[in-house]
């Protein structure tokens, strides 16, 4: 059982990225999947999350209305777009399989992808 997150890089600010999050060894349609991200010298936060009936939610206002998250069952992914990305977004970025529901805190996940970074500069 298996994620990895991938799609990361540098980009300027103003930028986009999609990063994709593929499961191998289980279906991840069957759960709830949520994004994570560990900015330099702060700790890990949840900021949103894709439910099996594609309800999302986000947790953070900081990332409300730029990046959207969505399913693609068909490749057993999950996928994050970021939009007018920013320096404050810089972050290892991590996607998470749920427990049960979606949630924004870490305990309600048990299987973790290994992390992208995204680095927004100029």
């Amino acid at each position: 059982v298996q994620l990895q997150a991938s799609g990361g890089g540098l980009v300027q600010p103003g930028g986009s990225l999609r990063l994709s999050c593929v499961a191998s060894g289980l279906v991840l349609g069957y759960y709830a999947v949520g994004w994570f991200r560990q900015a330099p010298g702060k700790s890990r936060e949840g900021f949103s999350c894709i439910t099996t009936s594609d309800v999302t939610t986000d947790y953070a206002e900081s990332v409300n209305g730029r990046f959207t998250i969505s399913r693609d069952n068909a490749k057993n992914t999950v996928l994050l777009q970021l939009n007018s990305l920013k320096p404050e977004d810089t972050a290892v970025y991590y996607c998470a399989r749920a427990i049960g529901l979606c949630s924004e805190y870490e305990g309600n996940y048990d299987v973790w992808g290994q992390g992208t970074q995204v680095t927004v500069s100029s």
